[in-house]
């Protein structure tokens, strides 16, 4: 699902993708090999820190170093940006062009996103219709004064977005395309399951830093996406406090998980798993289609006992996959060594590069 805030308007053989969490910058270069993709390099590193807008140069001297690590200078560039610096929503919207759908938005964001955002940048992506029209219905539709369509909206401040390529620039990248981070499981899910994508009814939660996303797709289309302000940080910080130890201790007993910390790890998970089982829940209630599993990616998701307790709360099938799983290894030894443990923690990324390719 190519779904672009600013882009180049091309396909490219080989990109950089980097989404900029909250804690850990995720970061890939991805190369076309034949009819498939070539991980060729990786690089997980400490997001900046500041206290409250990450200026341009504070930015610049982060990408440099991502381009450093992933060899990427000059390489085309595409930023996932996560929910404080980028809006997304499902609307209806009149049939028109998308570049008068931008328009419209530009002028009036309020009518269909029920909040003023001046001084925006928008970009729209048409769900396809599930089921074709029978002839009987076709005409009658033809002949309705107004054709609604359903529409996925994203939105960014348009300085935000100015200073985002800016600061690409500057690292000695191109920039390609910034898109929302809640596209980018959406995106690595159709790559990695194809078949599942387009057939079943799946939910994707990707445990954030300061938030967590749940995406549900019907049968290749996304129906539901939601944002959860529930993330590791809060698992972490939690034992931290209740055990009296320091946050690295706690961030390696979460994923660890010794036997004993399991009740702490599971009174903080309820909540989470509670505002997770309320998104199943609208979407069944308004589809009248059950969710089959779910599907979890993140740091966090390494740890089986996380896997297990969301589980038990959404009292749906959860499972971890491999965002990794249909691309080609192209990466230096050390790197490849350790991919099967890092790979949760790079779904947005490759789910970004997805867009550009």
């Amino acid at each position: 699902m190519a779904f672009p805030l600013f882009n180049s308007g091309q396909k490219r053989d080989q990109v950089v993708a980097i989404d900029l969490g909250g804690r850990t910058t995720k970061a890939v270069l991805i190369q076309r090999r034949g009819d498939g993709y070539a991980l060729a390099r990786y690089a997980l590193l400490d997001a900046p820190i500041y206290e409250k807008n990450l200026s341009v140069d504070l930015l610049t001297e982060h990408l440099k170093t991502v381009a450093q690590m992933l060899e990427g200078k000059g390489k085309p560039t595409t930023l996932a940006v996560g929910v404080n610096e980028s809006v997304m929503r499902h609307v209806e919207m009149p049939k028109m062009p998308v570049e008068d759908m931008r328009m419209v938005l530009k002028m009036n964001s309020k009518n269909y996103l029920q909040q003023d955002l001046p001084n925006h940048v928008f970009d729209c992506f048409v769900l396809p219709a599930r089921m074709v029209a029978a002839p009987a219905d076709a005409a009658k539709i033809a002949n309705a004064p107004v054709i609604k369509q359903k529409v996925l909206v994203a939105g960014a401040k348009r300085q935000l977005a100015d200073e985002f390529q800016t600061a690409i620039k500057n690292a000695g990248l191109v920039p390609d395309y910034i898109i929302p981070a809640l596209v980018g499981p959406v995106n690595t899910y159709e790559l990695v399951m194809p078949e599942a994508y387009a057939q079943s009814v799946t939910a994707l939660v990707d445990i954030g830093f300061k938030h967590s996303s749940i995406a549900i797709i019907a049968e290749g289309e996304l129906a539901l996406s939601r944002v959860v302000a529930l993330g590791g940080d809060r698992l972490t910080a939690g034992l931290a406090e209740t055990m009296s130890i320091s946050y690295a201790e706690a961030e390696g007993i979460k994923i660890g998980m010794a036997s004993e910390v399991q009740p702490l790890l599971e009174a903080l998970l309820a909540p989470l798993g509670r505002e997770l089982r309320a998104s199943l829940d609208f979407f069944e209630h308004q589809q009248d289609r059950p969710v089959a599993q779910v599907y979890l990616s993140g740091a966090s998701a390494r740890s089986e006992f996380v896997l297990q307790s969301l589980q038990t709360e959404m009292m749906v099938e959860c499972k971890t996959w491999l965002p990794t799983a249909t691309l080609q290894m192209a990466l230096p030894p050390q790197q490849t060594a350790e991919i099967e443990e890092v790979a949760p923690q790079l779904t947005v990324a490759i789910g970004a590069a997805m867009a550009a390719l």
